[in-house]
């Protein structure tokens, strides 16, 4: 009988799966995988939901990863932390922090789950997740093998990674690792956090900031379904823009280690007046244009018709191809949006 996954994504889109599995260990993770996979039958793997946007039913098996447990090992220099894939993220950030292991702070309120954290090198303020992430585990389903990789072997890139290129398709990640050095030196270079001074900031300070400042910009999933960020925030070359400033002033862009800059998409999205635009039952937030909201009964054809419509106006007024972030989910498995 078809289950409705309404429940399992952050959008609230009414799509259905032929089956439904809920995995609670490794074990049980690996072994559900490999069933589903020697079944031939389409098999989709979900962690929090909140970076899928269901197009249509999914004709084959949803796996929802719920396995925990955290396990801290001390050294001299740093904690290793050892986190499996189906703890919630935000709570493995809470978790660090009421104990005295930072870092992971800029990160607060980042949907999901840690197993999906690496797929998309999840970050926020300045801070990504290949900054702290000391190794992967995951199970390769076409030879049934349990795999570790270091960080540098993740290939990590913005919202990138190995995950989403030569193991898409094969592998599941079933554990993470951390390493988390005991001299933390807080970051601070991004937006809302300058003002905050470095000398007598405590972890605890820029959490509660980062909290405050998505509390007041992304709407609450449970009342306004959203995958959070929509769209990556592009990175455009220096001349380009140098020549952008040109006419926008009040552009702010981040130099990157390549020389090329990175600028924010919500503020191109603004600034083509975008914000509060819609399209069937599906919008572009008031407050943040970066956010993608379900207004109730949107489907996920409503969500991928507006985000074309603002990708198509950003292009045509600025230049600039804007990337999608969520997964496009059609009835076999991911699609191009």
């Amino acid at each position: 009988m078809p289950v409705n996954l309404k429940p399992h994504n952050t959008l609230s889109l009414t799509q259905s799966c032929e089956t439904y599995v809920e995995v609670n260990s490794k074990q049980e993770l690996t072994d559900a995988v490999t069933r589903v996979y020697k079944s031939a039958s389409p098999m989709l793997i979900l962690g929090g939901g909140s970076n899928v946007v269901f197009t249509t039913d999914f004709n084959g098996t949803v796996i929802k990863v719920l396995s925990k447990g955290i396990n801290v090992t001390e050294h001299s220099d740093h904690y290793s932390v050892s986190v499996q894939a189906g703890e919630n993220w935000h709570e493995f950030v809470q978790y660090c922090l009421q104990r005295g292991m930072h870092g992971l702070e800029n990160m607060a309120l980042i949907p999901g789950t840690v197993g999906a954290a690496p797929i998309q090198n999840v970050g926020a303020y300045g801070v990504e997740i290949e900054k702290f992430c000391h190794q992967v585990e995951y199970y390769d389903y076409t030879s049934e093998t349990i795999n570790v990789i270091s960080a540098l072997e993740c290939q990590f890139g913005y919202r990138d990674s190995i995950f989403k290129h030569a193991l898409r398709n094969k592998a599941v990640i079933t554990e993470v690792v951390f390493k988390l050095p005991k001299k933390w030196i807080p970051n601070l270079d991004y937006g809302p956090l300058k003002h905050l001074e470095a000398d007598d900031i405590g972890a605890k300070t820029i959490f509660e900031t980062v909290c405050s400042v998505r509390q007041s910009k992304l709407p609450d999933p449970s009342k306004l379904g959203n995958v959070g960020s929509f769209f990556k925030n592009p990175i455009i070359t220096a001349k380009q823009y140098v020549e952008l400033l040109a006419e926008f002033s009040d552009l702010v862009g981040y130099a990157q280690s390549d020389g090329s800059i990175k600028i924010a998409a919500g503020w191109l999205i603004d600034e083509a007046g975008l914000k509060g635009f819609s399209i069937g039952k599906a919008a572009v937030h008031s407050q943040q244009a970066l956010v993608l909201i379900n207004l109730g009964g949107a489907t996920g054809e409503d969500i991928c018709m507006l985000a074309h419509t603002v990708m198509d106006r950003i292009n045509e007024k600025f230049n600039i191809q804007l990337e999608s972030e969520p997964r496009i989910i059609g009835s076999q498995g991911e699609v191009s949006i």
